[in-house]
């Protein structure tokens, strides 16, 4: 085996070891430092080049005890896959509780989403304004959500959701589906209502995004 050492300024040093192989390799660097977290990689040919490596980051819980809307930002363009976890969630209404997403700005409109209840007689409800939770008549001031939906990144912008919420103080729970298509790279997500106004009292809502 060949070795390549690297002394610094103190008594320690970093050596690279080359492996006994037939023939020869030869790897080249990239320009600069790379940004934080990114990892070297390869393309299979020789060239080292710096990438976002796949993690997990869990955002900052919010308390969804005010406001008519909660919003998370800034998320990395890297990413593929968003949980929206909802924890004791209630609102100060009736109206539906509504997952939106967007590029710069909150998408409002061409979303392709459908909710229902698990109960008897209970038929679907669609919306194109977000991935609805639709809980039929216990859409009420004393509704209590906790669950998860999840959006994943098909390419082309398309983003697809599945969820499912339960209700802590009655027995209901409610499956989410949908699709929407951004007109750039999705960077937030927004939990608001249908009616927009009706506000958040209590619980907790958060996101867990990978790449």
């Amino acid at each position: 085996m060949s070795k390549l050492r690297l002394t610094g300024s103190t008594s320690g040093f970093t050596e690279l070891t080359a492996p006994a192989v037939a023939g020869s390799n030869t790897l080249t660097l990239p320009t600069g430092n790379g940004t934080a977290d990114q990892a070297l990689v390869t393309n299979g040919s020789g060239t080292l080049s710096f990438a976002d490596r796949g993690r997990m980051t869990l955002a900052t819980a919010q308390n969804s005890t005010s406001g008519t809307s909660i919003d998370f930002t800034g998320i990395p363009s890297y990413v593929k896959r968003i949980t929206v976890m909802f924890s004791e969630v209630s609102t100060s209404g009736t109206s539906s509780v509504l997952t939106q997403v967007g590029a710069t700005s909150i998408q409002t409109t061409n979303y392709r989403s459908s909710s229902n209840i698990f109960a008897t007689g209970v038929g679907t409800v669609n919306s194109t304004a977000g991935f609805l939770q639709h809980l039929a008549g216990n859409d009420s001031a004393g509704a209590i959500r906790n669950g998860l939906i999840t959006l994943v990144s098909i390419g082309s912008n398309i983003w697809a959701a599945s969820g499912i919420v339960g209700l802590s103080n009655v027995a209901t729970t409610t499956i989410i589906g949908g699709s929407v298509t951004l007109s750039g790279t999705l960077d937030r997500i927004r939990i608001t209502t249908v009616n927009g106004t009706d506000t958040f009292d209590a619980g907790t809502i958060n996101i867990m995004y990978e790449g």
